[in-house]
């Protein structure tokens, strides 16, 4: 199979879907690999190191969607790249598409086959979406300190306070991946920390886990509006696999919140935890609501793309190199997550979660693959 390796495009977008090592196995398995010259530049990777490895460099993404059967990239497609993809091509990426109807339309109007990392399970755990929660999660709380700062609109308090001074309080909404990671790192900076999710079991895992400057608390809609009104900084990391955010954080929450309260929203991708978040970039973070800070760009791990492709790689290349190996349908009858993370086939939506999100028809992926 030839896989397709593009330049990502979307604003400040650093990553990119395959490092060396990942070519050479592709390339092992005799698949060939064509990759757009300077892909790999934003995390550090010279095209030379790709070319070592077996890999043709094409001079630009028009060559790559033109004769690649399978496209791997990290974030989803833009507009520009919609018009690229043609019918039964193979996309393997973060498609996240439950929030945004004009994509979902545009790739089922393009025939293809979307693959979603997001939505890849294996023993209930979303193996290719973890390492960026990771990520993320830990960027959550660096970004929530720092913008405390009152140079940024912040409550002018410092995380981890000093002798005789009360330090922040931070609360984390979801015990997930990414709030865990959230919770350590602000713990790690000396503030108090609670984390509120639905499951006790997870909670019950967190409270042996976590420093003792954290705590756990059931969330729910009236936890939730107590502890917002004395949080300095809010991260959301809530997460319904493959579907809309639920709004935890309505907008009329904000009114109980002081001036200079940070609200980082992890949640950002699949449309966010808060009633008043919007998609931001890396190169115009925040915005202020009512006097609360928003924090909610979406592709918080291309902060730090090294770190990101790599440990991105390191999850999804056995996926990638099933499919290339046997072609989708094949993998995805002997790979239940394979299976799980195919969001659309053909023109038909094949992911629950993405048809009730724009009320499509709904077709199981067994259906289609029977076909």
């Amino acid at each position: 199979m030839i896989i397709g390796v593009p330049r990502e495009v979307k604003s400040d977008e650093n990553r990119v879907s395959i490092t060396p090592a990942g070519v050479h196995e592709f390339v092992k398995s005799r698949h060939e690999v064509i990759i757009e010259k300077g892909a790999g530049l934003g995390s550090g990777i010279l095209d030379a190191e790709y070319e070592s490895e077996g890999a043709r460099l094409k001079r630009s993404a028009g060559e790559i969607y033109k004769n690649a059967e399978m496209i791997i990239k990290v974030k989803e497609p833009q507009q520009q790249e919609i018009e690229m993809l043609h019918q039964g091509q193979i996309l393997c990426t973060f498609l996240h598409l439950a929030p945004d109807k004009h994509l979902t339309a545009g790739l089922l109007d393009k025939g293809i086959i979307g693959i979603a990392y997001e939505t890849i399970e294996v023993d209930g755990k979303l193996v290719c979406l973890e390492p960026m929660s990771e990520i993320a999660g830990k960027i959550s709380s660096l970004m929530g300190a720092y913008y405390l700062s009152s140079a940024h609109g912040g409550k002018g308090i410092l995380a981890g306070g000093v002798a005789g001074v009360h330090s922040a309080n931070f609360l984390v909404l979801g015990g997930g991946t990414a709030g865990i990671n959230a919770a350590k790192v602000a713990a790690g900076l000396g503030a108090k920390v609670a984390v509120m999710d639905i499951d006790l079991e997870r909670m019950r895992y967190l409270e042996d886990v976590l420093p003792k400057n954290c705590e756990t608390i059931m969330s729910n809609k009236i936890n939730i509006e107590f502890e917002i009104a004395r949080a300095d900084v809010i991260i959301g990391t809530v997460l319904i696999p493959g579907a809309k955010t639920p709004k935890l954080v309505t907008r009329e929450m904000l009114g109980v919140m002081k001036q200079g309260t940070v609200i980082v929203d992890v949640s950002i991708d699949q449309g966010g935890c808060a009633e008043t978040s919007r998609p931001t970039t890396h190169s115009n973070p925040v915005y202020d609501v009512g006097g609360v800070i928003h924090y909610c760009v979406t592709n918080m791990p291309a902060a730090y793309p090294r770190s990101s492709t790599f440990a991105l790689t390191n999850a999804t290349l056995p996926f990638a190199l099933e499919i290339a190996g046997s072609g989708w349908k094949k993998a995805a009858l002997r790979s239940s997550a394979i299976a799980m993370g195919v969001n659309i086939a053909e023109g038909r939506v094949v992911y629950q979660h993405v048809a009730e999100a724009h009320a499509l028809p709904y077709v199981p992926i067994e259906e289609v693959l029977r076909i």
